[in-house]
């Protein structure tokens, strides 16, 4: 199937920020990110307070964030060890993905989903919004959310349930298309100050902060064929400046998990 997507053009997305703003993170999200990172999702409270501390998170402090944090169902405790809730456990799914997406050859196909469904409240929407993302499909208008067919996955079978899936091979060029869906300049400029900021020779807190921060950012790759992208398209060096970063953690946990 051939599809014209040309003759309405979208407003141009928001781009965004080219220097990241690295917020210091709480006790809440210094735990999460180690567990997201560890390989299995769990770490002893020993180590957990000798991984905090050079955030200037202190043992009191810890303690009381672990204990919200399993009330609150983001982590389980057997006896001294903290683990990711089942909740969670899907969210650190998405993570590794991110680091190394799966994808295949690509051959012109695009993947496109059509919303059908009618009636939904603006949560129901907003949760459809996020889960299409989260598949690095992009709106081209409402409704209508595109992206090439190289992503080694097949859409969940019940998007059908709310949408039309199929694939398409839009009239438009490719390169066109993409630079249209997704803000390709700006998100490599980001990822490069990310690069920037991870250097070795910063604080342990500042390095921390940007690696986190690099996760997310790595969650938002389009991940298109290479022919489709900018020239020096930064997300593979900074997924492997995040694996090495992984490493080093591995060491400081003494080989118990992958903390990052």
């Amino acid at each position: 199937m051939r599809m014209n997507v040309s003759s309405e053009p979208e407003p141009e997305p928001v781009p965004e920020r080219a220097d990241p703003e690295l917020r210091p993170l709480s006790a809440r999200s210094v735990v999460l990110s180690l567990l997201l990172g560890a390989h299995p999702p769990q770490l002893p409270v020993k180590d957990l307070v000798r991984l905090v501390e050079p955030f200037g998170v202190g043992g009191s402090t810890l303690r009381a964030a672990l204990s919200r944090m399993v009330a609150a169902g983001d982590l389980r405790r057997t006896d001294a060890v903290y683990r990711l809730s089942d909740r969670l456990l899907a969210r650190q799914r998405r993570q590794d993905e991110a680091l190394r997406p799966g994808t295949r050859a690509w051959d012109g196909d695009w993947e496109m989903v059509v919303i059908t469904a009618t009636g939904r409240g603006p949560a129901e929407r907003a949760e459809l919004r996020a889960r299409l993302t989260a598949l690095r499909l992009a709106e081209l208008r409402e409704g209508v959310w595109l992206r090439p067919a190289n992503l080694d996955r097949p859409l969940p079978p019940d998007l059908r349930h709310v949408a039309l899936t199929g694939t398409v091979r839009p009239d438009e060029p490719a390169r066109d298309l993409a630079a249209r869906l997704w803000p390709l300049d700006a998100w490599a400029a980001t990822a490069r100050a990310l690069l920037t900021h991870t250097a070795a020779d910063r604080a342990p807190a500042d390095r921390f902060t940007a690696y986190t921060a690099a996760v997310r950012h790595l969650l938002t790759d389009p991940v298109l064929p290479p022919e489709l992208l900018p020239a020096h398209w930064p997300a593979e060096p900074l997924r492997t400046a995040y694996a090495a970063y992984q490493r080093e953690l591995t060491a400081s946990v003494g080989g118990r998990g992958r903390a990052a």
